[in-house]
C-alpha cells in the first residue's frame, strides 16, 4: 500500500509562499503598468524626452489610488470567487436531497480526512471531469461533471473525488484561484479595451474621425496585453507534481489504487468540456490541451497510471465494458446501479 508522500508538508509551504508572493508582486505588475502607459501617453503626445519624468512623478503621485483599486479588486475577488468560478464553469450547487450518493461520498471521505466537507457542485455536460476550488473553508468546492458521474463506478467515482478533496488539503486549489482570479483583472481590462477597439472604433467607423483616439487606445490595449501575459508566466509557477500527489492523497485516503487507476483510464481524452474556460480547464483532474497552446498544465494521464502502480505495487488494471452501458443495462432491470453491491467489481 502507498506510503505518506514525501514532502507533502514542504508541498505545502511552497503553495503558500507562492500565493503570498503573487499577491504581493501583483501591485507592482499594476504599477509597472501604469507607469508605461503614461510614458507611452506623454510620447505619443509629441514630448517624447519628457515621457520618462511624466510618467514616473504621475506613478508616485497616483500610487495610493493604485493600490486601493488592486486592493478592491482583491477585496471583490476575495468574496466573489465562487460565483465567478461558477459562471466560468456553467456548474450548479447541489445538496444531498438531489445528489444523495455523491453527498455522501464526498460526506464520507472528509470525514476520513479530518476535515470540514467542501460545497459540491455539477456541471451539466458529457465530459468526464472535475476540479476543487475556493481558498479558505467557507469556499472550498468540489465539483464534478455529469459525464463522469455516469461514466465512473462508485469506487472510481470516489476515487475521483478524494483526488479533489487532497486538492484542498494540499492548499493546490489557493493558488490556482489567486493565479486565476485574483491576477485576472488585467487579462479583463485587455479585453474589454479590445472589444472597445473592434465595435466602438473599428466597426462603427470612429477610427477616421479620431485617428489619435485610436492610436492611443492601441497603445494602451498593447500595455494591458503586455501585462497579461506577464500574469500569465504565474502559471508555471504551478507545478504539475501537485497532480501526482493527488493522485497519491486519493489512495491514502480510499485504500483503493485500483479504482484511482480505473477512474484515470475512463477519464482520458474524454475530458474536455466545450463551454468551460481554459483556466477551468487548468484546475480540473485532466487537462488534455496545453494552456494556451504553450505547455502542458497536467502530467500525462499514463505516467500518473503508471506511478501509481509502482508506488502501490498494484498492476494496471483492464477496463472491459464501459460504465454507461452496465449503467443502462441495470436500470433496464429496474436495478440502481448506485446501489448494486456487485457493481464494482463488475468494472474490473
Amino acid at each position: 500500500m502507498l506510503t505518506p508522500a514525501a514532502g507533502l508538508q514542504t508541498h505545502i509551504w511552497n503553495n503558500n509562499l507562492k500565493s503570498l508572493a503573487m499577491l504581493g508582486l501583483y501591485p507592482l505588475l499594476v504599477l509597472g503598468m501604469a507607469w508605461v502607459a503614461l510614458y507611452v501617453f506623454m510620447a505619443l503626445g509629441g514630448n517624447p524626452n519628457a515621457a520618462p519624468e511624466f510618467a514616473s512623478s504621475m506613478t508616485a503621485q497616483y500610487t495610493p489610488i493604485i493600490i486601493a483599486g488592486v486592493a478592491i479588486w482583491f477585496t471583490i475577488a476575495f468574496f466573489f470567487h465562487t460565483p465567478m468560478i461558477r459562471k466560468l464553469s456553467h456548474s450548479h450547487p447541489v445538496t444531498r436531497k438531489e445528489e444523495p450518493e455523491l453527498y455522501n461520498l464526498l460526506e464520507n471521505l472528509s470525514i476520513a480526512a479530518g476535515v470540514p466537507m467542501p460545497r459540491l457542485e455539477i456541471i451539466e455536460t458529457h465530459a468526464r471531469n472535475a476540479f476543487a476550488s475556493g481558498i479558505d473553508q467557507k469556499s472550498y468546492t468540489v465539483t464534478v461533471t455529469r459525464g463522469l458521474m455516469n461514466s465512473l463506478a462508485k469506487d472510481e467515482l470516489e476515487a475521483v473525488l478524494a483526488h479533489e478533496l487532497t486538492h484542498i488539503i494540499n492548499r493546490d486549489v489557493r493558488l490556482l484561484i489567486i493565479t486565476i482570479i485574483f491576477t485576472g483583472m488585467i487579462g479583463f481590462a485587455a479585453q474589454m479595451i479590445w472589444s472597445n477597439i473592434r465595435y466602438g472604433f473599428v466597426f462603427n467607423g470612429n477610427s477616421r474621425k479620431n485617428g489619435g483616439g485610436i492610436i492611443f487606445i492601441l497603445a494602451l490595449a498593447a500595455v494591458l496585453w503586455l501585462g497579461y501575459l506577464a500574469t500569465l508566466f504565474t502559471r508555471f509557477a504551478i507545478s504539475r507534481k501537485r497532480e501526482y500527489m493527488a493522485d497519491a492523497g486519493a489512495v491514502q485516503l480510499t485504500k483503493n489504487p485500483d479504482a484511482m487507476m480505473r477512474a484515470l483510464q475512463r477519464i482520458a481524452r474524454r475530458d474536455h468540456m466545450p463551454a468551460a474556460t481554459g483556466d477551468i480547464a487548468m484546475m480540473c483532474i485532466e487537462n488534455s490541451k496545453p494552456f494556451m497552446g504553450l505547455f502542458a498544465t497536467h502530467p500525462p494521464i499514463e505516467k500518473r497510471i503508471q506511478s501509481l502502480s509502482a508506488m502501490t505495487n498494484t498492476p494496471v488494471p483492464k477496463i472491459s465494458l464501459p460504465p454507461a452501458e452496465i449503467h443502462k443495462t441495470l436500470r433496464q432491470k429496474g436495478q440502481n446501479p448506485w446501489l448494486t453491491r456487485e457493481r464494482g467489481r463488475r468494472f474490473r
